[in-house]
This record gives structure tokens, C-alpha cells and sequence, in this order.
């Protein structure tokens, strides 16, 4: 079986009162996973501008982009999947999370910020993420299995 080309996707580590952001995107709310928001990218737009138009679609919040620290890649073996996730650090410029926000693509279920002990609390990818969060140093996290 010829394997995929990656599919390239940017997230935002955005930390407000020392807590992160996550969202559960999974349609119809079928997984208690919790990711970073974000999304592919779309060809002709830089990462930071895909990056600002998939957080304010997946959270209603305007972000301003700063460094990478974290690149992610996952995969399924069994359906040939393979994405690259780059995570950026990402300030909140305007907007508050309101529960009646509706993701116009119907992905993000719910949204919510988490203090880095209640991230301990619960299933969270990828397994590095918090230590991009609240760390200093650029991670690079290779080919960790998707879960749903």
C-alpha cells in the first residue's frame, strides 16, 4: 500500500490565568479526547493566518500567533493517516469563550480552559502537549498513534 503525503495542521497553545486552552473536535460529541484548537491548512495562506481563522471558527476567540514550540506528528497505520501538527504560542486579542458558539464546521463540540493539575485529570493528545504549554524549550514529538 503507497503511503500518504502528511496532511499539515496548525494549533494554538494559548495560556490565559495559567490555564490552557482545549476543545473536544469530535462531531456529535462522540470522544472525551481534548486537543488544542486548530486545523489543516489551507495552500497560499501562512501557518499564522490559518492558524487565526481556525481558532476563531473552532472558539470565537481572535489570537495573535507567536513562536513554534512543538511540532507533533501522528499517525493510523492502518488507513495510511499521517499529519504534522505545529503548535504555536497564541495570545487571545479579543473575544470571550461563550457556550452558544457554534463551529460553523460542526467539529468542536465543546471548549473550555484547564489548570495544568486538571490536565492530569483527563485524555489529552498529544502526550507532550502540556510540557509545549507551560515548558520553554522547542519539542519535537514523532509519530505518536492517533486515538479517538
Amino acid at each position: 500500500m503507497k503511503p500518504r503525503s502528511p496532511r499539515l495542521a496548525v494549533r494554538a497553545l494559548i495560556l490565559h490565568q495559567d490555564r490552557l486552552l482545549l476543545v473536544n473536535a469530535y462531531r456529535g460529541n462522540t470522544s472525551d479526547l481534548w486537543c488544542a484548537p486548530g486545523g489543516g491548512v489551507d495552500s497560499g495562506s501562512s501557518l499564522p493566518d490559518n492558524l487565526i481563522r481556525e481558532v476563531y471558527e473552532e472558539t470565537g476567540l481572535t489570537v495573535s500567533v507567536g513562536e513554534p514550540v512543538m511540532v507533533n506528528e501522528f499517525h493510523a497505520p492502518q488507513n495510511r493517516f499521517h499529519q504534522v501538527d505545529i503548535y504555536f504560542r497564541c495570545k487571545i486579542t479579543a473575544g470571550v469563550l461563550d457556550d452558544s458558539w457554534r463551529d460553523p464546521e460542526g467539529v468542536v463540540t465543546k471548549r473550555r480552559f484547564f489548570s495544568r493539575e486538571e490536565m492530569q485529570q483527563i485524555r489529552a493528545k498529544p502526550d507532550s502537549m502540556s510540557d509545549a504549554a507551560w515548558g520553554g524549550a522547542m519539542i519535537y514529538d514523532p509519530l505518536e498513534l492517533l486515538v479517538r
